[in-house]
């Protein structure tokens, strides 16, 4: 259940402060208890900038992940993974990152690590006192779906496209979800931006079918939500920034909430969350993570009382337009605390 009207949310992924960067880049320097130790204190940090902003629900931050799905290829087996991408110069790109050959059956016996980082995030959230709030805050995860962890892997004679390999990573995904509703997680996003980047070419009822069979097993088990975007890496897009393929075939997606990527595009497309607020809630964008202007509290306030012209507070909630990973993190902790003051203006205009 949804704790209370226009709540505050984030994707999933958060910023890397410095030092963690720096120590990315020079892992093989570090022992294994050195990077738990690393993980650990990073996930402290993004809490801390999370709680310091007073958002209603919170993730580790996806600081423990190279990306926000490239690390889970390490533990699928079948794979042989590339060393480096097949082109290095340039401005960035999406070709810029590697795809992997596959090598045999796809199966990952250790999971995919997802429930290791929610074990963690609820383990510090105990220890730094969050339950014992009057209105702690949720804890979210965030796991990408089979269709998005299909697009960096390689067809081969087993697997002839990038259908087949999806539905030999759905089961493996569904588990994962098992695995994080069985060890306590009560809010899950299954993340497939690339349904959302390709569905102007492709059926967007069989992405549809997929998400749903990925999801069946925990469905009313958890409060679930996706998040539909354009691409984000380095702050490009790598579709066409429309809603209207998707749908109305996405307003039949097995999940509490459907997220909208908006501040970005201007709220082009603004009337879809009225057509979503009749069947489940929805998530706006009203942060560009595309951009280093900071949006002010009277900016959001503004943004938040145009969503209300056409959904309901009750089935309203707010965001960042996507994971901040790619947002340099000063930019990030004030959108975020801009984001809440925006929020908490019109929550109190409305007594809610």
């Amino acid at each position: 259940m949804k704790e209370r009207p226009l709540r505050t949310t984030v994707i999933g992924s958060y910023p890397f402060a410095g030092w963690l960067e720096f120590a990315a880049q020079h892992l093989d320097q570090f022992g294994p208890d050195d990077i738990a130790e690393l993980q650990e204190d990073a996930t402290i940090v993004a809490i801390a900038d999370q709680l310091a902003a007073g958002l209603d629900v919170i993730t580790d931050g996806e600081q423990s992940r190279l990306d926000f799905n490239l690390s889970f290829y390490g533990f699928i087996e079948g794979i042989a993974l590339e060393s480096a991408p097949r082109r290095n110069f340039g401005p960035p790109a999406h070709d810029q990152r590697g795809k992997h050959a596959v090598t045999g059956e796809l199966k990952a016996p250790r999971g995919l690590g997802a429930v290791e980082e929610f074990q963690r995030l609820h383990r510090l959230a105990k220890a730094l006192g969050l339950q014992s709030q009057g209105f702690p805050p949720a804890l979210k995860s965030s796991v990408p779906g089979p269709y998005t962890l299909s697009g960096r892997l390689i067809p081969n004679d087993r697997y002839k496209d990038r259908w087949a390999l999806t539905e030999a990573l759905l089961p493996i995904v569904r588990a994962e979800l098992e695995a994080l509703v069985k060890a306590g997680c009560r809010e899950i996003c299954v993340d497939e931006p690339s349904m959302s980047c390709y569905a102007h070419r492709e059926d967007p009822k069989k992405f549809v079918d997929i998400f749903n069979r990925t999801v069946e097993s925990v469905a009313g088990k958890c409060r679930l939500s996706t998040h539909l975007c354009f691409g984000n890496y380095k702050a490009r897009a790598v579709g066409p920034r429309r809603y209207a393929p998707m749908f109305p075939a996405f307003f039949d997606l097995n999940v509490d909430e459907i997220h909208l990527e908006m501040a970005s595009r201007e709220f082009a497309e603004i009337e879809i969350i009225g057509e979503i607020a009749k069947r489940k809630d929805v998530a706006v964008g009203v942060i560009d993570a595309k951009s280093y202007y900071i949006e002010t509290p009277k900016d959001v306030a503004d943004r938040v009382r145009l969503c209300l012209k056409h959904a309901p507070a009750e089935k309203l909630s707010f965001a960042p337009d996507c994971g901040l990973s790619q947002t340099a993190r000063w930019a990030a902790k004030q959108k975020l605390v801009h984001m809440v003051e925006g929020v908490n203006a019109v929550r109190k205009e409305l007594g809610v």
